[in-house]
């Protein structure tokens, strides 16, 4: 079996398949039509029973196929008294909301390199979390850590596709090699990846309401259902960040979230950025624009009373006190964007134009940084700054490059915490021999948590040396230097392990606490045009504005946001996975559309510093997810208001807002 979460899913199957692109057997030739041609002549025959499909339904007791109801995972977040509150309410407004799969496209598909080397199994490739596969390939191969080595090579993205995945593909390569007693390389075509590899999962997420008059919020109740697809892979961590996110940014005293990641017979999802909260912020921030359209309010002011000031609560009962002002993260997106005046020439632009219509939409959001609750603290986090015989530095760690930005921030941490230049400062390539764990490139931690270690292990390797506080540059490299001289034998190592800020209490049965050390908090404006022969939408320019904490590289910050923009208005627009059978149909680039360069607007970019006292980098919060969340809402609430629709699934394709048009021009609304 595969570790991982659950151990549920086999290497490969014997016996019973749970989807069509489950893998039985190995095929490897030194040619790879060879091998291609010996594929085809395989048949494989499954006796078909009744697949579950469709996760937002009952199964029939003929398609359970886990447990007693196909359920992978519930999870529920209870504070006060939803039902008494909700009775009381004088208004309660429902709304049902739906996400799509998404397909990660990352540059270079899955691919890995196995062979032995001396006994020791080495594999190498794309990956995003060394550690993971190493886990598997001893806990399925029953070899100890001296027997298996794993090498991250340079990887062109991941956005959570080369987290967990990439385990399969090594177990598989690693099988040929040992099997063969030679080399392996084992790549996917972006065919088979697109087919056969995880997505974002696919998400119902139901609202009921209850808020005053003017639109203060009195109760929630919230509903979030995620196909999981055939095996649990990472569901349940999915699960988790998106119901603690599903309430919002917002201040409520009665909140009930209800969770459930469902067993389905499609290939399975995992991990994507954001994980679980941009699929229940869409819900939530798409409801918030239809909690005021219902009660004839502004958006604007409905955000403005219910954010979360510092000494409120979130829904899991984590006390707020970083200082940031929410409001006036809003207050700065909608200045950047001329909302107001915007709105007003869109009155005049919409009146004057039979074909195209213009809309700006609102989101304002939060993502917790780092893993949930106890994960940082389970994951005992350790890292490595090493002394070099030439009186520089390198940082030896499992966190990866893959595109945004570890190599740079991490040369800059070690570089100013010792006074050295940057080009004294060295990274150690991921090698599972070489480095210590120091936890996986996932959920915005690498900067904050990783960081920060790098940073302790830097004043370690000062104390070691003998040095006080105040050493730095060429003390440092004199010092390193004569070490070296003075103990040719010895490796000169300071070292740092994640120790829990204080104050952070969670509690994981009852999922109350402070689930994450910080948050981020933000608000994105979308412009966009509709034409309505077409019913195409256009993004024509979009404000995003975050406050992050300390913000230690701007360059590698803003293309963090500006790429989860651009990824986000794919996801609310254009990226539609079809299926068949529990498979992805259109798993080519010529029939999947992603956005293209033609596709993105001017995305300005502003931050509102508030450094994290704990965080890398003198007050660094995570960042990379962040972005993902946003964009959707803030583009399908645009859509809303140029419109008249009422578009409450993703993405908005231009078939689906066409029926949705029709349905507004006779005056009808979604049902719930």
């Amino acid at each position: 079996m595969v570790a991982l979460i659950e151990e549920d899913q086999p290497v490969l199957a014997a016996g019973y398949v749970r989807h069509v692109h489950e893998p039985v057997l190995l095929v490897a030739h030194a040619s790879r039509e060879a091998a291609r041609r010996a594929v085809r002549s395989i048949e494989v025959v499954v006796e078909a029973e009744p697949p579950a499909l469709d996760f937002r339904v009952v199964a029939p007791a003929e398609q359970i196929q886990y447990g007693p109801d196909n359920v992978l995972k519930r999870l529920k977040i209870e504070k006060g008294d939803v039902e008494r509150a909700l009775a009381r309410a004088p208004v309660v407004v429902s709304g049902t909301y739906e996400t799509g799969a998404q397909e990660h496209v990352y540059l270079e598909t899955q691919g890995m390199i196995a062979y032995l080397e001396d006994d020791v199994l080495v594999v190498k490739g794309s990956m995003q979390c060394p550690y993971y596969v190493l886990k598997a390939l001893q806990h399925a191969l029953a070899r100890d850590e001296t027997r298996v080595r794993v090498v991250q090579t340079p990887t062109g993205g991941g956005f959570g596709g080369k987290e967990e995945f990439p385990s399969h593909i090594a177990l598989h390569a690693a099988l040929l090699a040992l099997k063969s007693g030679r080399p392996v390389k084992l790549i996917y075509d972006r065919g088979e990846d697109m087919a056969a590899t995880t997505k974002r999962h696919p998400a119902l997420v139901r609202h009921r309401t209850g808020l005053s008059r003017d639109g203060r919020l009195l109760a929630q109740d919230v509903e979030v259902v995620i196909d999981g697809g055939a095996y649990v892979t990472l569901s349940p961590v999915v699960l988790s960040r998106a119901i603690i996110h599903a309430a919002g940014p917002y201040a409520c005293e009665h909140v009930r979230i209800q969770g459930r990641a469902m067993f389905t017979n499609a290939v399975p999802f995992g991990a994507f950025r954001g994980f679980g909260a941009p699929q229940t912020q869409f819900a939530g921030e798409r409801h918030m624009d239809v909690v005021a359209r219902t009660l004839a309010v502004d958006p604007v002011e409905l955000r403005r009373v219910n954010l979360l000031k510092d000494g409120q609560t979130t829904a899991t009962g984590q006390v707020i006190r970083d200082s940031t002002d929410r409001v006036a993260v809003m207050e700065r997106a909608l200045e950047l964007s001329r909302y107001r005046e915007k709105q007003g020439e869109h009155t005049a632009f919409n009146a004057t134009h039979e074909t195209l219509r213009r809309g700006m939409g609102l989101a304002t959001f939060f993502h917790g940084a780092g893993f949930t609750g106890g994960g940082e603290v389970a994951l005992k986090s350790r890292l490595r700054v090493a002394g070099r015989a030439d009186g520089g530095v390198e940082v030896l760690s499992a966190n990866i490059e893959m595109g945004q930005g570890t190599l740079t921030v991490f040369t800059e941490l070690a570089a100013a915490r010792l006074g050295l230049d940057p080009d004294d400062v060295t990274i150690a390539e991921a090698d599972t021999s070489r480095v210590p764990n120091s936890g996986p490139t996932v959920a915005s931690r690498t900067t904050m948590i990783v960081g920060g270690l790098v940073e302790r292990a830097a004043d370690d390797l000062r104390r070691r040396l003998g040095l006080d506080h105040s050493a730095r540059g060429a003390d440092v490299k004199q010092a390193i230097r004569r070490w070296h001289l003075e103990h040719p034998a010895e490796p000169l190592f300071g070292e740092a392990a994640y120790e829990k800020p204080p104050g952070i209490e969670w509690d994981d049965k009852s999922y109350r606490g402070d689930a994450y050390g910080a948050f981020a908090w933000a608000a994105y404006v979308a412009e966009v045009e509709v034409d309505l022969r077409t019913c195409a939408t256009r993004v024509i320019d979009f404000t995003a504005v975050q406050e992050v904490g300390k913000v230690l590289n701007p360059t590698l910050a803003r293309g963090q946001v500006q790429g989860g923009v651009v990824q986000g208005i794919g996801w609310a627009l254009m990226e539609e996975c079809t299926w068949q059978d529990g498979a992805m149909a259109n798993n080519q680039l010529t029939n999947y559309l992603i956005p293209t360069s033609d596709d993105v607007p001017s995305i300005r970019v502003a931050f509102i510093e508030n450094p994290y006292p704990h965080g890398g980098g003198g007050g660094a919060k995570g960042l990379g997810e962040l972005p993902i969340d946003g964009p959707a809402p803030a583009i399908v609430n645009a859509v809303a208001a140029a419109t008249g629709a009422d578009p409450r699934t993703i993405p908005v394709t231009p078939e689906r807002l066409m029926e949705l048009m029709e349905i507004a021009d006779f005056g009808l609304r979604n049902a719930d």
